[in-house]
């Protein structure tokens, strides 16, 4: 039978619901409106549930979190779960939840003869947020800034961080396969909800498009693209936005300034003194677009072989150096091991791969500094303080 909102066992399983969280969307299920009905039967419990997106698996997941939670309660002996697809309304409407909008007034009367209303202007959901933004940058390609992000991303989800990533290298992207994302992006109407792997949800042009499929695109479409990366993707409230800038100093980290003014930047380099020349130009560009350079990450430290000698086959001091002219601190220097490479190509990084292995918990060692000594006690913006 149907009961009330009076009848405390189904205020005890609806509390207990609110505990549940969406695998996908990583939220309350009773946010998002996904519970449709409850039915009590003496001790037993028919829940209904409308889910916004295909089975993939993750509707048997949420069932049996669902059944775990609400068993606890001592006057539920069964539970039963009465899945269905959202409608198109209910999409529509989850959709502008998530978008931070209003939901739609069902007694509004809707004039057809007025002309269409604008669509609402995007919001950008990181600029008064709590959420830490790490923009890693070097100053040409070939440093391994990529596998860099990748490896400090996961490093920083196992310290229990919510952890995004936003692959804005447009040109060369490599993300999706470097971190094990093999799946699309979902879709709640024209909302984007990022894939997960490893703990970390990404964005990626190559989400989007073939690995092997040029991108030849000008400044516009880049500054465009990267707006639509960070507006019209449900991103949560993530602890941590980490985003993999293309090489070099060109639009698109003109376009981070813009859009994410309270970005920290960490420069990743290599030993050697010539690229330790290049890679000023990144920290020079992130003085001149007021962005903080917060630490330097050296790549390819060394190698070492079978004798455990450790051999600095790209030279030595590079890391250091740059460090002292810009004022930061050295956060870490990773050695050139083979497991790293390969692990970024099969995408199952080093730090799941081999988590004792010397470059894992260096890895980990830089994502602890981050998330310990340089984590600011207050943000840029005059009105939003932590800690």
């Amino acid at each position: 039978m149907n009961l009330g909102a009076n009848d405390p066992r189904e205020e005890s399983v609806r509390v207990v619901l609110a505990g549940v969280i969406d695998p996908i969307i990583d939220c309350p299920i009773t946010e998002l409106g996904m519970i449709k009905g409850l039915a009590l039967d003496g001790n037993s419990v028919v829940i209904a549930i409308a889910h916004p997106l295909e089975d993939r698996g993750q509707w048997a997941e949420l069932a049996t979190s669902i059944k775990l939670a609400v068993g606890e309660l001592a006057e539920i002996d069964s539970v039963e779960i009465d899945a269905r697809m959202m409608s198109d309304a209910e999409i529509i409407s989850l959709a502008r939840i998530l978008k931070g909008e209003p939901p739609p007034n069902p007694l509004a009367v809707v004039d057809v003869n007025a002309p269409a209303a604008p669509p609402p202007a995007r919001v950008n959901p990181f600029l008064n947020s709590r959420t830490r933004i790490i923009a890693v940058a070097s100053g040409k390609g070939g440093v391994g800034k990529s596998s860099v992000t990748t490896n400090v991303s996961i490093a920083l989800a196992a310290r229990g961080n919510r952890v995004a990533v936003i692959d804005a290298d447009v040109w060369g992207f490599s993300l999706p396969r470097m971190l094990g994302v093999d799946q699309p992006p979902d879709l709640i109407d024209d909302m984007i909800v990022p894939p997960i792997a490893n703990g970390v949800r990404l964005v990626s042009m190559g989400l989007f498009t073939a690995e092997d499929q040029a991108v030849i695109w000008r400044g516009p479409m880049l500054h465009k693209a990267l707006e639509q990366f960070i507006t019209d993707v449900y991103w949560g409230e993530p602890d941590y936005l980490v985003i993999d800038l293309p090489p070099g100093t060109g639009d698109i980290s003109l376009s981070i300034a813009e859009f994410l003014p309270r970005a920290e930047v960490v420069i990743v380099t290599t030993p050697q003194p010539a690229a330790q020349k290049v890679a000023q130009r990144a920290g020079a560009m992130a003085d001149k677009v007021d962005l903080d350079v917060v630490g330097v990450i050296e790549n390819m430290s060394w190698f070492r072989g079978d004798d455990g000698v450790a051999y600095d086959i790209f030279g030595a001091g590079g890391g250091q150096e740059l460090a002292d002219q810009l004022e930061v601190p050295l956060l870490g220097q990773v050695p050139l091991v083979r497991a790293l490479r390969e692990g970024g190509d099969v995408g199952i990084p080093i730090v799941v791969a081999d988590p004792e292995s010397e470059a894992a918990v260096i890895f980990r060692s830089i994502a602890e500094r981050l998330d310990t000594d340089l984590r600011p006690t207050r943000r840029s913006h005059p009105d939003l303080k932590i800690g």
